[in-house]
């Protein structure tokens, strides 16, 4: 039987509890390097067999080195009686990522070139990063910095940059053909639970679904620290970029906005395909062009790789007050919006990994339904196998040789699912014959 395709009436859950993996997260330190993307990868690797790489510091990638590593310990603000006003204990979005160590007395004036502020936002957080900057600072909410009178305080930072390693996580499940998809998040961000924790929830979730069940196609999953992870990733791997047929990166996917798909740097099945699923799937949703400005499609889609990798989205990054600050929470995500992010993108995966192209026996005249026990008297409304009559019909019109279901399915504008259940009762009565997937290239 085909999958039921209506997502929103779908009951298929994930294996794991995806709010319960993000709120499991959410408290880790996370930035390009460090302990806290180990720590991060190694709960992901308790659910699959996650392959974790070091990349020594210094190394050439590209136009790139690899960054030092950096870990810290504690960052704080105290008034010299020893009032704590700042302190990363709290929030470890309150130091600037990739800050140096420091250790000192600071005059107010001094102090202000290393805060950042938001103050159209005043009560919350900024989250910011130095990675390339060889400098230090604080993040605070702007009323705290406005209400710091004092003429000096007291700094520290106690953090290190020493030689080390990038770390990156790759999970690959092997299919039947050579093809594969590939799925993307990044791990580098710190207590942000819409961007970058939902990503992650999601993938795990939906790595540990496609190694359970037979595929068509290989999965590969891809934890990388954002830009310079996946530049690594693709300089590494030259040699099987060629089997990527299909991409997506996750990102912002906990929220309760509508979903937004960023189209790929070329037209693309992938393009096709998420589109087809969001116009079906009942929920709001909007389609982007591409651009080169975002997350690691942009790095996927770089003129010299060019490959077929898109960006789905709930709420689009620097759109919502809550992108990069204290806001973005463990109160900002929803376990429901996380269940229907799922459903949207395992919708989809189904769709990729049975979307053949098919050909009549006879194309000559349309097949006699009725002595195949096909026909109902009722052409259009009754239903067999989950495809009306009008399904099959669609189907067995298109199936020439040239049309995949996808591409069926559009043109017909009827779920995937339907199409794909007539292709199953066509191909059970002898009506078709699928085309090998040698033969002929299923886009």
């Amino acid at each position: 039987m085909a999958v039921k395709f209506d997502v929103k009436e779908t009951e298929r859950k994930p294996a794991i509890d995806l709010y319960d993996l993000v709120a499991e997260l959410f408290p880790i330190n996370r930035s390009l390097t460090g302990s806290g993307v180990r720590k991060t990868l190694g709960i992901v690797a308790r659910h699959i067999g996650l392959e974790i790489n070091e990349i020594k510091s210094g190394t050439a990638v590209l136009d790139w080195h690899v960054p030092m590593e950096w870990n810290i310990r504690g960052g704080s603000i105290t008034t010299l009686d020893g009032r704590v006003l700042v302190d990363f204990a709290s929030s470890n979005l309150h130091v600037l990522a990739y800050s140096k160590p420091v250790r000192g007395v600071f005059t107010r004036a001094e102090l202000e070139r290393h805060i950042h502020t938001l103050p159209d936002q005043p009560d919350l957080i900024p989250y910011r990063t130095g990675y390339y900057a060889d400098d230090w600072g604080f993040c605070l909410p702007h009323n705290l910095w406005q209400s710091m009178n004092d003429e000096v305080y007291h700094v520290e930072i106690d953090s290190d940059l020493s030689p080390g390693s990038l770390t990156f996580g790759e999970f690959f499940v092997p299919g039947e053909a050579g093809d594969e998809v590939l799925l993307s998040c990044h791990v580098c961000h710190p207590s942000l639970a819409n961007d970058n924790l939902s990503g992650i929830a999601l993938m795990t979730a939906l790595a540990v679904r496609q190694a359970r069940q037979k595929r068509r196609l290989g999965y590969r999953f891809l934890f990388l620290p954002a830009t310079i992870g996946a530049i690594i990733w693709l300089a590494r791997n030259e040699p099987v970029l060629v089997n990527v047929k299909h991409g997506l990166v996750l990102t912002c996917l906990g929220d309760s906005g509508r979903f937004h798909y960023k189209r790929s740097r070329k037209s693309a099945a992938i393009d096709q395909a998420i589109a087809h699923v969001l116009r079906h799937s009942g929920f709001s949703h909007e389609i982007m062009p591409f651009n080169p400005y975002g997350y690691d499609e942009r790095q996927f889609c770089s003129p010299g790789f060019n490959l077929p990798v898109g960006c789905l989205m709930r709420s689009v990054h620097g759109t919502f007050p809550e992108y990069h600050t204290s806001a973005d929470n463990l109160d900002f995500v929803k376990a429901e919006a996380l269940d229907q992010s799922y459903s949207v993108i395992e919708t989809l995966l189904d769709l990729l990994d049975a979307n053949c192209t098919y050909q009549r026996v006879e194309g000559r005249g349309e097949p006699q339904l009725g002595r195949r026990g096909l026909y109902r008297a009722i052409a259009g409304e009754r239903e067999v196998g989950g495809a009306t009559q009008m399904d099959l019909l669609w189907f067995l019109n298109l199936a020439d040789g040239n049309h995949s279901l996808l591409k069926m399915a559009i043109r017909a504008d009827i779920p995937f699912a339907r199409l794909e259940s007539s292709a199953r009762i066509a191909l059970d009565a002898g009506l078709v014959t699928r085309v090998p997937n040698d033969q002929k290239r299923i886009e």
